[in-house]
């Protein structure tokens, strides 16, 4: 007797058992996946200056196409992911923290669940602060006007989205298109001098043509990864794409745009709403890791392509080949949703005091005067003089990691270079992975040590910021985020 209520027992322990397994795989089956997508307007105020290249800023004349801040918000019941880029060169860290807690405080997601980032496009304005203050160091002081309507704006497109979710499911692919990236950073026949006076074996865009070159001084990253959501009925809500492209260019100097960042986006929305062209698809790309690559082939002949030409053949070859790999997507209902983020210290590079002794001198000199070593030492000694003025030791950058099921994205907040990128993926055979760079602010470049001992452009002291194993630092706290999803 006693044995056979022993065995009445077990039996409905596991009875027990298998009821609350059962249940709780139906509840996982009706649970529903939500997303939704907007963009808001956030052209800056005519007569500002176009950053994005050396000598005085050319104003702001004429908006040949309107720039945006594209939203999407995925939501698995549980947690809620905000993304948000913004057509801008890169915004200030504090433009970012400003926008994340007025989105809280609006829709109750954590700061930590939304990624802002930049497109890195070279015919707007700066978020960055204004003269400059763009390259100084003022995390304190106030935002500026567009500062200010841009955090705003950010906050209206998430708010939207909100308001736009609905049931959804979601899926994701890449597909290779490498004959539009090309490294810009060249190993040539004799050594070059930069503008301290010091001579390296390496240059940046040495110009068509050039016959002192010798070989790229690094990879290219020729994978474009995209994230595709659609409605429970089909229908496209959002496509969120990443290609290792800085920019293309090719815009009139007084003019704001999007760059192909835009075009991208826009073709994407022809060719996935053609049936129902007035739907409220977004399509957003977002920038990889291109802090060393452009789409300049230095060994190709001398382009002639009239303005916004090459961006619009770069942008629809990118879309159309994008839209092809998306026929063979597979799509599923729910996905569990992480983030994870942290505070990263990094120490800054300070000029020696050999650098501080040359730029006083050249910024002593008439500005018509003929260049000691080379025609940017006046830019250079400034930005050097402003990094000892204004610049702390250290500074602490944020990162973060988010996984959307088995895809892992992480946000950098510089001008990352190709091999970091490259090194990320091939660390996660098993995961599609990618970078979003210019990620919650924005610091300028990340070369690799191995890229520093090089030199060039990206590697000067006031184009980089920050100590020589950087991404070292970076890589190892990504991977260590990462590391605590499951």
């Amino acid at each position: 007797m006693e044995r056979k209520i022993k065995i009445q027992i077990v039996g409905q322990f596991l009875l027990s058992m298998l009821f609350i397994l059962s249940a709780t795989l139906t509840f996982g089956q009706q649970r529903t996946f939500m997303a939704g997508a907007a963009k808001t307007v956030i052209t800056p105020y005519l007569g500002g200056g176009i950053v994005g290249n050396f000598g005085t800023p050319p104003e702001a004349k004429n908006i040949h196409d309107e720039l945006h801040a594209r939203s999407l918000v995925l939501d698995d019941g549980d947690s809620k992911l905000a993304f948000i880029i913004c057509d801008n060169i890169g915004l200030a860290r504090k433009v970012c923290d400003a926008a994340k807690k007025e989105i809280n405080a609006r829709t109750g997601i954590p700061t930590a669940n939304i990624l802002i980032a930049g497109t890195h496009t070279h015919s707007a304005t700066s978020a960055e602060g204004e003269g400059p203050k763009r390259r100084g160091w003022n995390p304190q002081e106030g935002l500026d006007r567009y500062q200010d309507f841009l955090a705003l704006r950010i906050a209206d497109a998430v708010d939207i989205a909100i308001y736009r979710m609905e049931p959804a499911k979601i899926g994701w692919s890449s597909v290779n298109i490498p004959e539009h990236v090309f490294n810009r950073r060249w190993h040539m026949k004799d050594l070059v001098v930069n503008p301290f006076g010091e001579k390296e074996p390496v240059r940046f865009n040495p110009g068509i043509g050039n016959p002192d070159i010798v070989k790229p001084a690094g990879p290219t990253d020729p994978e474009v990864s995209f994230l595709s959501v659609q409605a429970v009925d089909g229908r496209a809500i959002a496509l969120l794409a990443n290609y290792s492209l800085h920019y293309i260019g090719g815009v009139p100097k007084h003019d704001i745009s999007a760059d192909y960042f835009a075009v991208f986006a826009n073709r994407m929305q022809e060719l996935l709403t053609k049936n129902n062209p007035e739907a409220p698809f977004v399509g957003i790309m977002t920038n990889g890791t291109s802090g060393d690559i452009n789409n300049v082939n230095v060994q190709g002949a001398p382009p002639k392509d009239a303005p916004y030409q090459k961006m619009k053949f770069v942008a629809n070859d990118v879309a159309q080949k994008v839209y092809s790999s998306l026929q063979n997507v597979k799509y599923q209902p729910w996905l569990k949703l992480q983030a994870k983020q942290a505070e990263q210290t990094l120490m800054v590079r300070k000029p020696t005091d050999k650098q501080l002794a040359l730029a006083k001198q050249i910024i002593a000199m008439p500005e018509d005067a003929k260049p000691i070593n080379h025609p940017l030492e006046r830019t250079y000694a400034q930005r050097i003089t402003q990094l000892q003025n204004e610049w702390p030791t250290e500074i602490s950058v944020l990162l973060q990691t988010f996984r959307i099921g088995d895809l892992q994205i992480a946000a950098i907040p510089f001008e990352t270079f190709a091999e970091s990128g490259l090194a990320l993926k091939s660390q996660y055979p098993k995961n599609k992975t990618f970078t979003i760079s210019f990620a919650n602010g924005s610091y300028g470049y990340l070369p690799t040590p191995e890229q520093h001992k090089l030199g060039g452009y990206e590697t000067w002291l006031g184009t980089n910021r920050v100590e020589i194993n950087a991404s070292r630092k970076v890589f190892s706290t990504i991977t260590n985020l990462f590391s605590q999803m499951n």
